[in-house]
């Protein structure tokens, strides 16, 4: 922590910090297009050609921001060096916040940061299940949704271990629902590993190798026949009531989700710094998002999420 705060001692370290993170994009005028430029006081580049000023926080998390940068970057440690994260009330105690409303803010716009743009699909052998987060209803089957926000899972098989995850809400179980996660997460290919449910049996003729293990044709029970995504699916469970008190509203839990997957996926990295130079780095290349955009949905305001 000294050594953090001694390098991001001012807002203008913090600056010269994203121009290094941006650099390698190189400066492009978005008037003339020209990419000589000068770098200028708070935050600015000059165009050399046309003397067009572009802001280093431009197309970035940090774009408009009205909180100081040395603020963002002490959040962005707390994220990444808290093993089981950080809630909103939390980081309004731990920055000293004016309000629950700007840290829930903060953190909603990492969580959109943690989903890196392009990132690889998931390959080799997968499992692939659903869950249900919310809890459970009286009367409902395995796959009634209800209230509840149905989640599903795919959960790579590293020796008797577990390798990367991905995670995505759905609407519902159907074929098309379950369709569109498994492609957007899973490599064509790969060997997908899936319960008996017929929303999976599109799996072979969409370039997949489907392995089906059924609980009636085995009589073994879900967890033992995809423990895998039943382990994720309990520490995701474990996590949301743990940090964040089971206040995720339904609207936003995709974002949580992402923060999950974020945290599980670098589980095993031993350098915290790391941690906190990928989450920045991907900070920088992802598009702004707007207060009123973050709370167009139903904002749930309980004092865990």
């Amino acid at each position: 922590m000294e050594e953090f705060e001694r390098q991001f001692s001012t807002d203008e370290a913090c600056l010269d910090y994203l121009r290094q993170l941006r650099g390698g994009e190189g400066f492009k005028c978005p008037r003339c297009r020209g990419s000589k430029h000068w770098p200028m006081k708070r935050g600015l580049e000059k165009c050399a050609n046309c003397g067009y000023q572009v802001s280093v926080l431009a197309g970035t998390i940090f774009h408009r921001t009205h909180l100081p940068l040395r603020t963002w970057f002490r959040a962005i440690w707390w994220v990444t060096n808290q093993k089981h994260g950080v809630s909103a009330l939390g980081l309004q105690s731990l920055l000293g916040l004016g309000s629950y409303e700007t840290a829930w803010a903060c953190l909603q716009k990492l969580r959109r940061a943690m989903v890196r743009p392009g990132r690889d699909r998931l390959t080799g052998t997968i499992e692939v299940d659903e869950t249900y987060v919310g809890g459970t209803e009286r009367g409902s089957g395995r796959r009634h949704l209800g209230n509840k926000a149905l989640v599903v899972m795919a959960a790579q098989v590293d020796g008797k271990g577990i390798g990367r995850i991905r995670m995505g809400c759905v609407e519902d179980a159907s074929a098309s629902s379950l369709r569109s996660f498994v492609e957007g997460a899973i490599e064509a290919g790969s060997t997908v590993i899936t319960d008996g449910w017929e929303g999976y049996e599109w799996l072979k003729e969409g370039g997949y190798h489907h392995k089906i293990r059924s609980i009636r044709a085995t009589g073994k029970s879900a967890v033992s026949l995809l423990p895998r995504v039943h382990r994720v699916a309990s520490l995701l469970k474990r996590w949301l009531l743990g940090t964040h008190q089971g206040g995720v509203s339904r609207d936003h839990l995709a974002y949580y989700l992402d923060e999950f997957t974020f945290r599980f996926n670098r589980r095993t990295s031993a350098s915290r710094g790391k941690l906190f130079y990928r989450l920045l780095q991907q900070a920088v290349v992802v598009y702004p998002h707007p207060i009123k955009t973050l709370t167009s949905q139903s904002f749930n305001l309980h004092k865990g999420s």
